[in-house]
């Protein structure tokens, strides 16, 4: 068999782990593999067949990851209006209590709002933010 087809093999045997584990980064690894089947492809000893495969697979893993990492975070479940309907919603704030929270009723019940920490609390309208635990982490407007 020659080396070409045991590199080609190697990037669908990944390809295939990748679909089952839904690793992104398998699929970069993949692409060293086939770099290093074109390398066989055009006559290439054997190291720099590897040395083809480390430096595109690696790379492309690298630069991945540092997108990525630019990329702006999805905001948690807690904060997401699509998974939490109160996220958004505004209520009226009377008054606070000196440990930082407050009793509003919102939805027809009682419930325990807080502010974010380093803010100070003031009066009137805000706009629910978050929920922790069972407690409203409200932004005044």
């Amino acid at each position: 068999m020659e080396a070409s087809t045991i590199w080609w093999l190697a990037a669908g045997a990944v390809v295939v782990a990748e679909l089952l584990t839904g690793t992104f980064y398998l699929l970069m690894v993949a692409l060293g593999l086939m770099a290093a089947a074109l390398a066989a492809h055009l006559g290439l000893a054997s190291a720099l067949q590897i040395v083809s495969a480390a430096i595109v697979g690696g790379g492309a893993v690298v630069t991945c990851y540092l997108m990525r990492k630019k990329r702006p975070g999805d905001p948690s479940a807690r904060a997401d209006r699509s998974v939490n309907m109160d996220v958004g919603e505004t209520i009226h704030i009377e008054s606070w209590n000196p440990d930082g929270t407050t009793t509003v009723k919102y939805r027809g019940a009682q419930w325990t709002a807080i502010h974010r920490p380093g803010v100070t609390p003031s009066t009137g309208m805000h706009r629910v933010a978050e929920l922790v635990g069972n407690r409203l982490l409200v932004d005044p407007l």
